[in-house]
């Protein structure tokens, strides 16, 4: 049997804590080369390719989810409310995943509070983090949840009525680009037939 190509996959970690070291695709790179020409050459097999995944890797560092603080909550836990919501960013409803947060304009304050940071759908997954040590959060506040480059836009929906967000491209001269506008109710209904009835959506 003869193999033209041999997949690795999407398996190459982000560092999504602040701590945590970053990959050297290019360290990754060289070893997977090492043991192509060990294991692949001597047996003849220096022909097949090789191929990876790697989206994650590639996006997630680069994208990132700018929401709004609308209210807090100071019950027997302190909670942030934002205007974003697991529609936007699915992953910690879905598997708890972390993603690191800064307060704009809060980047050097003590992280002294602990919140949980959630969204406004009707389910009691839709956080972004629990129990985490954040500078102090008023209504009004902007939130940056990093990481989300890979995960966002990407695993959106409209559940709850929730339309997807605008996406804003940051260019390496500081300028920027809408390139994505946000969705209106009339995208939201685009591919609903109502006839024969009619209803105005603006």
């Amino acid at each position: 049997m003869h193999i033209s190509f041999i997949n690795l996959s999407g398996g190459i970690g982000v560092d999504y804590r602040p701590e945590e070291p970053t990959n050297d695709i290019m360290i990754i790179g060289d070893l997977v080369r090492q043991k192509y020409e060990e294991i692949l050459v001597p047996e003849g097999m220096d022909d097949i390719a090789i191929f990876s995944e790697l989206g994650r890797y590639m996006m997630a560092p680069y994208g990132a989810l700018i929401a709004t603080c609308l209210h807090t909550k100071h019950i027997y836990k302190d909670y942030i409310g934002l205007d974003a919501c697991a529609a936007n960013l699915m992953r910690p409803a879905m598997y708890g995943s972390y993603h690191h947060i800064t307060v704009l304009g809060k980047e050097n304050d003590p992280c002294t509070f602990k919140y949980d940071v959630t969204g406004g759908l009707c389910e009691n997954n839709d956080k972004f983090a629990v129990d985490r040590m954040l500078p102090e959060i008023l209504p009004g506040d902007l939130i940056y949840i990093h990481d989300t480059g890979a995960h966002g836009f990407s695993m959106g929906y409209n559940y709850n009525g929730k339309l997807r967000s605008a996406e804003v491209l940051l260019k390496e001269d500081g300028s920027h680009q809408l390139i994505r506008r946000a969705e209106t109710m009339d995208d939201y209904f685009a591919t609903f037939d109502f006839s024969p009835y009619h209803f105005n959506t603006k």
